[in-house]
């Protein structure tokens, strides 16, 4: 696990909202590391960010939106490590994550 401190149990008390938001900064940091060169830390960054959907993928209680947490899934890595064959640009992923960001935010009332 690269996120040492990070357990099920803890994970799984967030919202899915929190969930991907907290994806999506992982993948913000993918895509500024990519841009300034800086291709460990973005890999890095890519790794965590994969670890944290993996987490959230195994809390059943998203089991209602699954399918799409996958298809993501498998569009970043796609978008990150292979041919972009499903034509995704970094300002859609972050487009896609900001959504989460807001939704986490309204949930706690800001």
């Amino acid at each position: 696990m690269i996120h040492k401190d990070l357990t099920y149990e803890r994970w799984f008390k967030f919202s899915l909202f929190e969930q991907l938001a907290n994806v999506g900064m992982d993948i913000e940091r993918t895509i500024r590391w990519k841009k300034d060169g800086d291709i460990k830390y973005s890999k890095q960054a890519f790794e965590r960010a994969l670890e944290l959907l993996d987490l959230t993928i195994a809390d059943h209680k998203n089991k209602k939106r699954l399918r799409e947490i996958v298809r993501a899934r498998e569009a970043l890595v796609d978008h990150f490590v292979y041919d972009n064959e499903y034509n995704t640009t970094d300002e859609q992923w972050q487009k896609y994550f900001y959504q989460f960001n807001y939704a986490a935010a309204l949930e706690r009332g800001r």
